[in-house]
């Protein structure tokens, strides 16, 4: 059993080829989604957090179209989950006013 846990790594290309801009996407995607999320959180970045959501979803759903296997688009949900959430969060604290 400890062979075959040894040999296996993360990986988002599950197909066997390499997807080096669909895997950039949706690592960018998780990456604004928890940006936004969290600072969606912070009462004072709340203009920051709804420009980042506001940049986040679409790039989520971008990234959603041209992704090849299941891992890219399980974190391309995340991501746009994570900005649509922070985004709702900011507009509640105060939006795009500065």
């Amino acid at each position: 059993m400890p062979q075959v846990l040894h040999n296996q790594h993360l990986t988002l290309n599950t197909d066997g080829e390499r997807h080096p801009r669909e895997n950039s996407l949706a690592v960018a995607a998780v990456i604004f989604g928890i940006a936004a999320f969290v600072l969606g959180f912070i009462v004072d970045a709340h203009m920051l957090a709804a420009i980042i959501g506001v940049l986040g979803f679409p790039l989520g759903l971008y990234s959603q179209m041209v992704s090849a296997t299941t891992g890219e688009r399980w974190l391309n949900v995340v991501g746009m989950i994570g900005s649509a959430v922070g985004l709702a969060l900011a507009l509640a604290h105060g939006g795009f006013t500065p």
